[in-house]
């Protein structure tokens, strides 16, 4: 059975030209297909005259976002605004009037992703938003279907491309930060303001939405504990490289058996850490990114590709329509598999090993006094490398697995010591 679906579109910034441009290029072989027609119907933006792209009818763009959110000619709408206010209300709005919804809004599913998934419940149409997680990486659609019955235990990646693009080559390099940053800035990798990239908050995002389908709980972004990247110097890296490691910035999900009625408790991290180098996740360079799922069947799976980028959030985009178009046909929908707010794990209580970065005077009873000092709170030393001149010295210890609360009672007593000049950078380690 064929069917027209008309799309109409809400912004047309740089993802919403390039997934437009898609659609238009894509609409034939679509219907070839499928013998699903898509139109782009219209399209709702700020400034209706400004100058578009050649490939785009004029006649398409109005400045009434209604034009596109309550018109009834209207089959699907699909959401680049970006930001919350007033985007949330004009998807909810949508849902409302029975349309279908698809969106890249990281920031909007992962703050108000229950409501939204409740809102297209009750109406009974889709909420597709996979372009959101990691752009192209089709990795949503695999949590909600192809792994909705496995016991999924983690989900940790590499969310975020201009964070990778920007540790890549300060490792590979051996530039300073900063300079990194605004090579990334210059080749369009990077926002001119990049802290949303920067300081976590775009990984915590995609990391509550990755946790809200990997396990079945609502997690927003609020509950993502998170740490930029800021403070990382080229010394870092090469003290990671003489571990045997590479420093990535990870979102990291874990589901533990210990929560009521049986679902467990999650923790949601993000934050820079040392990856061994021979891990899948360690490979993983530049703007591309990558999922690690670990479950109890299939045991671990990596989704992997490009992690920003127009066109290829524009496909992601494109592929969610066509199934929204597709269910339309068939008067069907598809919930999103997500269940009561999850019960949050504290962070003073998740474990890792850890990298801590000192500077000592150096003195006899020196290290043994800070070795005790980690002792006294239960934190084990795996290794220790300690270099230095006559007066100071630079010690770098990697533990053994500790809770969060032990770390940071041995960190405040350390910077206490007459002996410690500095505690500088401590990294998590990956395993």
């Amino acid at each position: 059975m064929e069917q027209h679906v008309r799309v109409g579109l809400l912004g047309c910034g740089t993802v919403g030209e390039a997934f437009a441009e898609l659609l238009v290029e894509r609409s034939p072989a679509i219907e070839s297909v499928t013998g699903i027609s898509l139109e782009l119907a219209r399209i709702a933006v700020r400034d209706p005259g400004r100058p578009r792209s050649s490939k785009l009818d004029p006649e398409l763009f109005t400045g009434n976002t209604d034009d596109v959110v309550k018109a009834e000619d209207i089959d699907i709408v699909v959401e680049l605004i970006g930001g919350t206010k007033p985007v949330g209300e004009l998807v909810m709005a949508a849902l409302k009037a029975g349309k279908p919804v698809v969106t890249a809004n990281k920031e909007l599913v992962g703050s108000a992703g229950p409501e939204l998934f409740a809102a297209a419940e009750q109406a009974g149409v889709d909420f597709f938003f996979e372009a959101a997680a990691v752009a192209a990486v089709p990795i949503l659609r695999p949590l909600r279907e192809s792994l909705l019955a496995e016991d999924v235990t983690r989900v940790a990646g590499i969310v975020n491309g201009t964070t990778n693009y920007i540790l890549t080559r300060m490792m590979a390099d051996g530039l300073g930060f900063g300079e990194v940053l605004a090579k990334a800035q210059e080749l369009g990798l990077a926002e001119p303001d990049a802290t949303a990239d920067i300081e976590g908050a775009d990984a915590a995002s995609k990391a509550a939405i990755l946790a809200s389908l990997a396990f079945n709980q609502s997690v927003v972004a609020h509950n993502v504990t998170r740490e930029g990247i800021t403070g990382l110097e080229p010394e870092d890296f090469e003290l990671a490289a003489q571990f045997g490691y590479v420093i990535k910035l990870l979102a990291v999900a874990e589901r533990f058996p210990d929560g009521p009625d049986g679902i467990g408790s999650v923790g949601a991290q993000v934050f820079p850490a040392l990856v061994e180098r021979d891990h899948p996740l360690a490979t993983v360079r530049d703007s591309f990114n990558a999922v690690f799922v670990t479950t109890s069947a299939a045991g671990e799976l990596m989704f992997y590709g490009h992690g920003a980028g127009p066109r290829p959030s524009a496909s992601s985009i494109l592929g969610d329509v066509v199934s929204a178009a597709d269910h339309l046909r068939r008067g069907t929908h598809r919930r999103v598999p997500v269940g009561p707010p999850a019960v949050m794990r504290p962070t003073q209580e998740l474990v890792h090993s850890y990298y801590i970065r000192t500077e000592v005077n150096e003195a006899p009873g020196v290290l043994s006094e800070v070795t005790g000092v980690f002792g006294r709170h239960g934190v084990s030393i795996r290794k220790v490398d300690q270099q230095g001149s006559e007066s100071q010295a630079r010690v770098v210890f990697i533990t053994f697995p500790a809770t969060e609360h032990a770390l940071h009672s041995a960190l405040e007593e350390l910077r206490g010591l007459g002996h410690v000049r500095d505690v500088g950078r401590v990294l998590r380690i990956y395993k």
